[in-house]
């Protein structure tokens, strides 16, 4: 499932035989590309054009216009939402505010203490789940403001280990 947010309102979105639903509703549709980036729309009766304005891929962050009206569209899909749930979310400026344990698990290794700078993808700690060890990396540039937890210390589902 998706989650996408156009002018801040917030749609959740799933593929279902060959089409989709949003809010849990099927929507009966027809799509035509006319060109790159140009198609034509028919929705409950109603002709639209849209033209895909801008496009960011690596935020998944679009503007489309319909009719001649530009709309901001924000796309998230599971990974983006399970990263958000985990507390591992970044604004456009690259800043956390915290991480939190994805799972319950054993921490066997720090990797970062506070004070410490860190960049996008850099290991802050290991931790060791269902006999599996999983490095948990930075998801933004920050600083370390405060270690929660130390080696050997048992960690619970969302419980916040680092603050930025």
């Amino acid at each position: 499932m998706y989650r996408a947010s156009v002018n801040d309102k917030q749609f959740s979105i799933a593929p279902v035989n060959g089409g989709f639903e949003v809010d849990g509703s099927l929507v009966d549709w027809d799509v035509v590309k006319v060109s790159d980036n140009y198609f034509h729309i028919i929705l409950n009766g109603k002709s639209y054009r849209a033209e895909i304005v801008k496009a960011d891929l690596s935020t998944k962050a679009f503007e489309v216009k319909v009719n001649g009206k530009i709309y901001p569209v924000q796309v998230r899909d599971k990974f983006d939402q399970l990263l958000e749930k985990m507390g591992m979310t970044q604004n456009s400026s690259n800043q956390m505010n915290f991480i939190k344990a994805p799972m319950p698990g054993l921490i066997i290794e720090m990797k970062v203490a506070a004070g410490d700078p860190v960049k996008a993808g850099d290991p802050l700690l290991i931790l060791e789940a269902m006999k599996m060890e999983n490095v948990i990396k930075s998801p933004g540039d920050g600083t370390v403001k405060n270690v929660r937890i130390k080696k050997g210390d048992s960690v619970e589902k969302n419980e916040i280990l680092i603050e930025f």
